[in-house]
């Protein structure tokens, strides 16, 4: 059938129709006469070479083909309804959806957003904490920032923040530490990447302690349990400025080990729209 002879009177007489089971209340709803109603109905049998409806003496019962059409139909009206409600002010309102790893979201981003949602007030962003385990496609996430190599199945990646290890600890604790062989006897906290402490004694030029600390799935439960004096995490130091200055945190050795990137992601498979562009060059322009 030809889209542009597509019968939408028809199919909305009908669809109102069907869920009244009645043209009168259907006619009432669409603000036209029954006779119209009616008349529609009839049109659009006509027209698909079958019967939508059994015309019974106090309303309507739904053949097999229009019981078949009647969802179908209810769907696409939602659909165009959704669409037109996210006009404003004669704009498009576009819905963005982030998933962002916990560290990120909390070091970096949350606080520069008020900048992005003043430039693009037609873009409603939504934004999940993720601790950098994320599924694009379940989760319907237009883009993922998350921390690694960048290589992730069936995803474009785009570097945007490179964000280097280093020991974080309080000072009570940084006083202990003079040299990194010091570090063996604190309890050095880790995260589910179990190479992480062994790369940074190997770029220290020291050795690697054996692993016995616990294990956290965020640098940002991590450096909560380095600054109640659980022990020293290993995190990236960018990410915790105000700690730093704050000096709940401290950052007793200068040497850092690079293991990987802030990475912007998003499906091979997902379109580019004009509200992911914007996104991305703002967040481009802020590293």
């Amino acid at each position: 059938m030809d889209r542009a002879q597509l019968p939408l009177n028809a199919l909305r007489a009908f669809e109102a129709s069907a869920r009244h089971l009645n043209f009168t209340r259907a006619a009432i709803e669409l603000r036209v006469s029954q006779g119209a109603v009616s008349h529609q109905v009839a049109q659009l049998e006509q027209r698909l070479g079958t019967r939508l409806f059994h015309r019974l003496p106090r309303g309507l019962a739904l053949t097999n083909d229009g019981q078949g059409l009647v969802p179908v139909l209810a769907e696409a009206f939602d659909q165009v309804g959704a669409t037109l409600d996210r006009f404003a002010e004669g704009r498009f309102q576009y819905t963005l959806n982030i998933g962002v790893v916990g560290t990120f979201a909390t070091g970096w981003l949350i606080e520069r957003l008020e900048g992005f949602t003043t430039s693009h007030p037609h873009i409603a962003l939504c934004v999940s904490i993720n601790n950098n385990r994320v599924d694009l496609a379940g989760e319907a996430l237009h883009y993922a920032i998350r921390f690694g190599k960048g290589a992730w199945h069936g995803t474009y990646a785009e570097p945007i923040l490179k964000a280097p290890l280093t020991p974080l600890c309080t000072p009570s604790i940084a006083r202990r530490l003079r040299i990194p062989p010091d570090l063996h006897r604190e309890t050095l906290l880790r995260s589910y990447r179990s190479d992480e402490w062994a790369a940074w004694f190997e770029i220290a030029g020291s050795p690697a302690p054996t692993s016995r600390g616990p294990m956290f799935d965020s640098s940002v439960s991590m450096a909560s349990a380095a600054m109640a004096g659980f022990g020293v995490a290993l995190a990236p130091a960018t990410m915790f400025q105000r700690e730093i200055a704050a000096e709940r945190l401290i950052q007793p050795f200068v040497i850092e080990v690079d293991i990987g990137n802030y990475w912007l992601t998003r499906l091979h498979s997902r379109k580019v729209d004009p509200a992911m562009q914007c996104f991305r060059d703002w967040l481009v322009s802020q590293t």
